[in-house]
């Protein structure tokens, strides 16, 4: 499952062991007013294996992690992403509170190109370009609504098979804010399942359903 928005092209140069049959998901449009749970159980209409291995990009690891919670799954790898709602940053929960992601994303959607012109730091820049090479899905009302389900995500169990891997300088789900970190990837940014393919080449194959967790049951 990608990141918010982005599609199957992300994961263009990722490259798994043969023995692995790889099926990628796609984002739908939300019903109105539907809960994750929901769309979850919508998404799963889309899975056509049982127990497969679930991997999923930011917000796409949060879904793999609530379709584990209705299916049985070998094993959930999250990549960039969060595995318990008290590891986000305090600015998303002001951001929650404050209705404020209701106008910012359409906003940042429409003026991408005209942020490009603006002079901003190379890394910016490249990080704009990036978004709109692999964005898939813009529709506002999805953003917002995938947005809000981010900041009010709640977790009360973390599936005991889980893997999650984080990148050392992520800046939309930072590492300090992340509990007990396992598999940190040096240099990696949010963007990293694209810019540190390299690194997911040489190592995700050996954690595919062999690298198991205690079971961790939060509050």
């Amino acid at each position: 499952m990608p990141g918010l928005g982005a599609g199957k092209k992300i994961f263009k140069y990722l490259k798994l062991p043969g023995e692995y049959q790889v099926h990628y998901l796609h984002w739908l449009i939300p019903y109105n007013k539907e809960s994750l749970q929901e769309y979850t159980k919508r998404l799963i209409a889309q899975i056509k294996d049982e127990n497969p291995i679930l991997i999923g990009v930011s917000f796409g690891g949060i879904i793999v992690q609530e379709i584990a919670k209705q299916i049985p799954v070998k094993q959930v790898i999250i990549i960039s992403s969060i595995k318990h709602h008290t590891e986000l940053k305090p600015f998303y929960k002001l951001a929650y509170k404050t209705k404020l992601y209701k106008i910012l994303p359409a906003q940042l959607l429409r003026n991408l190109d005209r942020l490009k012109k603006l002079p901003l730091d190379k890394p910016i820049k490249k990080k704009i370009r990036l978004y709109q090479i692999f964005l898939e899905l813009d529709d506002p009302y999805y953003i917002r609504w995938s947005i809000e389900q981010v900041f009010s995500w709640r977790q009360r169990q973390i599936p005991e098979n889980l893997i999650q891997i984080s990148g050392e300088k992520d800046i939309v789900f930072p590492i300090k804010f992340i509990k007990d970190p396992k598999i940190v990837v040096l240099g990696g940014r949010h963007e990293m399942i694209v810019t540190k393919v390299r690194w997911f080449n040489r190592n995700l194959s050996r954690f595919l359903a062999i690298y198991k967790h205690p079971k961790n049951t939060v509050r």
